[in-house]
């Protein structure tokens, strides 16, 4: 098995492949990856290993080549149908849009495809297993420690409201600012924090962002802390997380938060609407909505206990349903119907 990672940068993709690999192994799959930007430590193969595709697994006729990407499942079909390597091609669909014309041909090239939600498969023409994404429910967990607790940051208040992800538009960070804008004043035992990488392009709108926060006065209140090195503790210091995305293809972040024993409010974006149960775990509103997000919000501020018990009902709901472990599986299954397939079903 093949796991090809075709992109530099950090992305949700990436995190996906980083993540369960290890896992797949530990179920006695044999699965390397392949490509840039990837930790230490990882199976993988280097390019010039790809020359031996051509040779038969120990143990199988073909191996399974995996993409996520358009330009994975290019590399694969070129493998497959010019090359003639022995190989059979999944592919992960993540996106919530119409697929342009040359994605759905290499679609249909596919020997099987999975969507990771009911929304993203609704925009498939092609048969598919929904299997939504999972969380490493050890590496992100409820607090422990005395420096889990937000008194701990050094930040003022006593609970913390969270936004977590890249500085952007898309992400609807400025709906979360302007939220807090608003809110804040009213509920002085709380701090807004927001982490996250802000690339070049960026810039000016986190700097615009910023000057907004500096005029209501709220310096000291909502804070973009950067890149942090462990972005799991904020979660745990959270009482209330927010996913304001404008746009999103699967969207990790919730889970991750819930996992955490956090009560979360997110947009309809990416696949959110599929993993909040609304009145038990969080609220969902719809996306670029700023004053149903600030009203949402509003609720838990005002509520610190309801943020609590929220945040119970979250763990729970993510370690019944959504363990990284049940996502394995499900793509595991995937891979020993595809090894099953006769040649002439393509």
């Amino acid at each position: 098995m093949l796991a090809p990672n075709f992109k530099r940068q950090l992305s949700g993709v990436t995190s996906t492949i980083v993540q369960l690999i290890p896992l797949q192994r530990r179920l006695g799959l044999r699965i390397a990856t392949l490509g840039p930007g990837l930790p230490e430590g990882l199976p993988k193969i280097g390019w010039s290993s790809l020359l031996g595709l051509w040779r038969k697994p120990k143990g199988r006729d073909v191996r399974i080549w995996h993409a996520r990407r358009n330009n994975e499942m290019v590399a694969g079909v070129l493998m497959r149908d010019v090359l003639r390597m022995p190989l059979r091609l999944v592919f992960t669909s993540a996106a919530q849009r119409d697929h342009k014309p040359f994605t759905k041909w290499l679609i249909r090239r596919m020997d099987a495809v999975i969507a990771t939600s009911a929304r993203s498969g609704s925009y498939l023409k092609v048969p598919h297993t929904v299997i939504m994404h999972g969380v490493d429910t050890r590496r992100f967990h409820p607090a422990q420690t005395a420096e889990d607790d937000f008194a701990a940051s050094g930040l003022p208040g006593r609970y913390a409201v969270g936004c977590f992800g890249r500085v952007r538009h898309q992400k609807g960070t400025d709906l979360f600012v302007d939220a807090m804008i608003a809110l804040l004043p009213d509920y002085p035992d709380w701090t807004a924090v927001i982490t996250g990488r802000t690339t070049s392009e960026h810039e000016s709108f986190r700097d615009d962002l910023k000057a907004r926060i500096a005029q209501a006065g709220l310096q000291e209140r909502l804070l973009f802390l950067g890149e942090v090195p462990d972005v799991r503790i904020w979660y745990r210091r959270l009482s209330l997380y927010v996913a304001p995305s404008r746009n999103e293809g699967f969207g990790l972040t919730p889970l991750e938060a819930m996992a955490s024993r956090t009560a979360v409010v997110t947009s309809d974006a990416g696949a959110y609407a599929e993993m909040i149960e609304p009145g038990r775990t969080g609220t969902v509103v719809p996306a670029g909505d700023g004053a149903a997000l600030r009203e949402a919000i509003r609720a838990y501020l005002a509520d610190p206990v309801l943020a609590a018990m929220h945040g119970d009902n979250a763990l729970a709901h993510v370690r019944e349903n959504f363990p990284l472990e049940k996502e394995a599986a499900a793509i595991m299954t995937v891979y020993e119907q595809v090894f099953a397939l006769g040649d002439e079903t393509r």
